[in-house]
């Protein structure tokens, strides 16, 4: 893996060659996009935290910004799936 600041260094070239104005970023906007990407996907956490490297499961679960949406909770999930007869 690239040290961060050669990511960096490598990510401020790539934002100066671009004609679109860019944001300020930084590698672990990158990180956080792929992760959020792959919540968004319904990747399983515990994938997601295997990809992401995190040893603790609760860092991974902070990047779940839809923890709270009830079509996500696992309770709702086992109902729909009971529901649905299969």
């Amino acid at each position: 893996m690239e040290p961060e600041w050669h990511a960096a260094s490598r990510l401020r070239g790539l934002a100066a060659q671009s004609v679109a104005q860019l944001p300020r970023m930084h590698p672990h906007m990158l990180r956080y996009t792929f992760l959020i990407t792959m919540l968004d996907a319904v990747v399983d956490l515990r994938d997601m935290r295997i990809a992401a490297r995190h040893a603790d499961p609760r860092t991974t679960m902070r990047y779940d910004r839809a923890r709270n949406n009830l079509d996500r909770h696992p309770d709702y999930i086992l109902a729909a799936y009971i529901a649905s007869g299969t």
